[in-house]
């Protein structure tokens, strides 16, 4: 029955991954390619040899007004133009390929725009080989003496490894020997041109630290992601890309052969949540020609594929995957350890993308736009991921990475999230074409630089002692030397052994029998076969001695074996006790380390909380202390400002007290005086009114003076009448002077045909209101009509005084009204008191006589704002008090 041992990748059997606080940026370079002519416009300047610096063409700057400036950036390493593919190996790729080997992932890409040497970078050229070939390289002459037969390692269907026993593996080899597709590997083998002499003897690298007690089998895969697809470029096909069918002519038969194409694979995820390529063809390779071989016949497989599918290669990503398989050498050290627990597969992913430039500088047209524009989607994806990576890190975020939106960064997933390290080869073309491309390349690297991946998980030990391959090698050189140095070589040690027996017995004798009745020969035979077997008795019997004598000695030797393994058992179980208090020790160290390193970051924050909180402090303080400086500066002001304005209050009291009453004598004064000169015209008005009347009838009007006391004089001499009363003219009105007047008549006026008609001279007649006009006069007046409580329409003359304003404008106050009022004589009629009914009593006036319509038609009578007396009599109001 075949027993073997299945075990999965990645080399942590648990899913449950050790979280790992420890992080590692991603790894960034720039390499400058040299320019194709000499004579060509340069964009980039190498400073030193981690910056970079950007200038703008000039046709871009003419175009752009000058928009665009000089802009630095800085990597981990910058390789200029004269940098070897050694030099740069040593710095990007030699790190991970001893990582690779001490069971740890890596990924390690370029990026860059069409023509800027992504591929010259990973592939190379002959005497010039680059971070693929060199990694090969590297690998081989690291692991080269250490390495496991064929097939002793097989992966599976679902991204594991079958270790398998010595007997499987050699059936496994005799059938591919068997085969006779596959000829057996030469000594020597025939390079292809293309590809010999990549790598230089004196160039060759070593990794240091290789376990020599594991056993290594190195496996090697290619695929091609194009338009999202992804395909086997290591899959056997019907039609070989390599070994065509020649004609006698000597010329392939191409055209006879119909081209297969290539069918597209998908991703899967494997029970520790790790995506590979399901179906991709994993070769087992045992030298670097050999590796590189494989590399090569893929490509050569690519390019048929890209002629015959008319599609460019620089338009899809490409993807070589190293696998390394180990596992440690069982006690004897001759054998893998058949324990799936002590296997570790790592690998070493090395992709050169697709060009990054944009749809419109590829020139395609219809199928190959929608496939550039594919491949920039998925670039667009990656730089997307990084983004999201960049902003989740930076901002404490949990963002979901679209990983799933592009084959390729769902290819790589696990890498971001920590399953190994991740290294970028930014190259760039310095002419000035490409300047646009390699600003946004550049930009993507900046942002690159800023994510955090975590630091891989150092593989577990083994528990076997160390040394267990020379050990066993040095037993074999022994029992090869012992054996020489008893009869000659390993190989014919039967036959030696062999002839010694057969000339320790007695010769036989002749056995040719002469005739029937020869009675001589067959009794010798008989005596010499007898003799023969007492000797082999007698031997036999020696022999068993001495195998019970060994079988004694070799008891012996395995009870003290037994003895010394039952020792060496209980010494190992006591130093893995002591293993685990020093592992518990080393945990608690490091526990308390970082309690420590924590409580000091915590000091630190405190201590910088409390300056700040302090500077605070004082700040407040100062401001506190400045604050109230300035309230009993502005209370003082307040104090001095309220003694001020008492002070000016009370004196303007005074002021305005003193005037006031100066004002009120005078206004007292001339209201007595005003009402003096209308009580003498009164009187003489009266002394008219009652001229011409008869004796008898003599009117009589009652006063107000008569019941009041006498009013006070004024200092000033009254005048004397000289003459008899003389009937006084009316009094003119005020707008008769000589200031310029505006005469407002608004349109709906009735035109009442009266004797007495309000007439201004000089006077500028409007119908509405102008500034223009008002601009032209002194005073104002509007002629205003309304039905009176009578229902007859009497007339207002409101007047008003003109001044300019502050603003430039005119404005009118009004001071005084005139009333124009006509009456019918009809009702007075019937209100007049008959002259039959008797005579009037002594000192009561007649009504008739001062109702007549004569009498009243010759009054002239003024009527004033506020008057509520009745025709005929004169209203002594005040007029109305400006503002001072």
């Amino acid at each position: 029955m075949i027993r073997q041992t299945k075990v999965k990748t990645p080399r942590r059997p648990a899913p449950k991954k050790p979280s790992n606080t420890q992080k590692d940026p991603v790894g960034v370079y720039c390499r400058v390619r040299p320019l194709g002519a000499e004579d060509e416009e340069c964009c980039i300047e190498v400073i030193s040899n981690t910056t970079i610096q950007l200038h703008a063409p000039d046709g871009l700057k003419a175009n752009r007004n000058g928009e665009y400036k000089e802009t630095q950036y800085s990597f981990k390493k910058v390789f200029g133009i004269k940098t070897t593919q050694r030099e740069l190996f040593e710095d990007v790729a030699k790190p991970l390929v001893e990582d690779l080997i001490h069971c740890k992932n890596g990924l390690l890409f370029t990026y860059g725009v069409t023509g800027s040497g992504k591929t010259h970078t990973m592939t190379g050229s002959p005497g010039q080989g680059g971070l693929l070939p060199r990694s090969l390289d590297m690998i081989f002459n690291s692991i080269g003496p250490y390495q496991a037969k064929r097939f002793v390692f097989k992966p599976d269907d679902k991204n594991g490894m079958e270790v398998q026993t010595q007997v499987d593996a050699l059936l496994d080899r005799q059938k591919r020997d068997s085969q006779t597709s596959v000829p057996k590997t030469p000594s020597r083998r025939i390079l292809d041109p293309e590809f010999a002499d990549m790598i230089s003897p004196e160039e060759a690298y070593k990794a240091d630290g290789v376990d020599e007690d594991s056993s290594y089998s190195v496996f090697v895969s290619y695929i091609e992601i194009y338009n999202n697809y992804i395909y086997d470029l290591l899959e056997e096909t019907p039609f070989d890309p390599i070994k065509p069918k020649w004609n006698g002519a000597g010329t392939p038969l191409r055209h006879n052969t119909e081209f297969i194409p290539p069918q597209s694979k998908i991703l899967r995820e494997d029970q520790n949540h790790n995506m590979y390529v399901a179906g991709c063809t994993e070769v087992e390779v045992k030298s670097t020609e050999e590796a590189f071989e494989v590399f090569w016949r893929g490509q050569k497989k690519r390019r048929i594929a890209n002629t015959q599918l008319n599609r460019e290669s620089s338009r899809s990503h490409s993807v070589f995957i190293i696998k390394l398989a180990q596992a440690p050498l069982d006690a004897d050290g001759d054998n893998v350890l058949q324990d799936k627990n002590q296997v570790n597969v790592s690998q070493l992913c090395l992709v050169d993308l697709a060009g990054s430039e944009r749809t419109s500088r590829t020139r395609a047209e219809g199928s190959r736009l929608r496939e550039a524009g594919n491949i920039n989607q998925s670039l667009m994806t990656l730089r997307t991921c990084i983004e999201v990576l960049r902003e989740n890190q930076m901002c404490g975020m949990n963002k979901m990475v679209p990983y799933r939106d592009s084959k390729v960064t769902h290819l790589f997933k696990n890498y971001f999230d920590g399953e190994g390290k991740v290294r970028m080869v930014v190259c760039v073309n310095p002419k000035a074409d490409d300047y646009e491309e390699t600003l946004l390349v550049m930009r993507f690297a900046e942002m690159t630089q800023e994510v955090e991946v975590a630091r891989p998980v150092d593989r577990p030990i083994c528990g076997f002692a160390a040394g267990r391959r020379q050990r066993n090698q040095a037993f074999k050189e022994e029992l090869t030397h012992r054996l020489e140095e008893r009869g000659g070589p390993v190989d014919g040690e039967s036959q030696t052994v062999l002839s010694q027996l057969l000339q320790s017995f007695p010769p036989l004798p002749p056995c040719e029998i002469s005739g029937p009745n020869d009675d001589v020969t067959l009794p010798k035979l008989i005596e010499a076969l007898e003799k023969r077997h007492k000797i082999r008795q007698m031997m036999i019997g020696e022999y068993n001695k001495t195998a019970n004598m060994l079988k004694s000695i070799l008891q012996e030797q395995d009870s003290n074996v037994l003895s010394k393994e039952n020792f060496i058992q209980e010494q190992r179980g006591k130093l893995g006790e002591k293993d685990k208090m020093i592992q518990n020790q080393k945990n608690e160290i490091d526990r308390l380390e970082k309690k420590s390193k924590m409580l000091e970051y915590k000091i630190e924050i405190l201590q910088k909380t409390t300056n700040i909180y302090e500077e605070d402090k004082r700040s407040l303080r100062h401001e506190l202390e400045s604050r109230e400086q300035r309230l009993q500066r502005e209370v003082s002001d307040k104090r001095r400002m309220e003694a001020r304005m008492q002070g000016i209050v009370t004196d303007a009291k005074l002021k305005w007290e003193k005037e006031c009453e100066r004002r009120v004598n005078a206004k007292q004064l001339e209201m007595q005086n005003k009402l003096w000169v209308k009580d003498e015209k009164l009187k003489q008005l009266k002394a008219i009114v009652t001229e011409g009347k008869t004796e008898n009838r003599q009117p009589h009007r009652p006063s107000r003076e008569k019941d009041k006391d006498p009013p006070k004089r004024s200092a000033s001499p009254s005048p004397v009448p000289t003459g008899p009363p003389v009937r006084p003219l009316h009094r003119r009105s005020h707008s008769a002077g000589g200031e310029r007047w505006v005469d407002h008549k608004p349109t709906t006026n009735v035109d009442l045909d009266t004797v007495m008609q309000p007439n201004i001279p000089n006077a500028i007649k409007v119908t509405a209101p102008s500034e223009k006009a008002l601009s032209k006069c002194d005073k104002y007046v509007l002629t205003h009509q309304e039905v009176a409580s009578d229902g007859e329409i009497q007339t207002k003359l409101i007047k008003g005084e003109v001044f300019k304003t502050r603003g430039g404008g005119q404005a009118v106050q009004f001071t005084d009204i005139e009333t124009l009022k006509q009456e019918s004589p009809i009702p007075a009629s019937r209100k007049r008191r008959s002259a039959e009914t008797g005579p009037a009593q002594e000192g009561e006036p007649m009504e008739g006589d001062w109702t007549d319509v004569e009498t009243r038609c010759s009054v002239a009578v003024e009527m004033r704002t506020g008057s509520n007396l009745g025709p005929g009599y004169q209203h002594h109001g005040y007029p109305k008090r400006k503002k001072p």
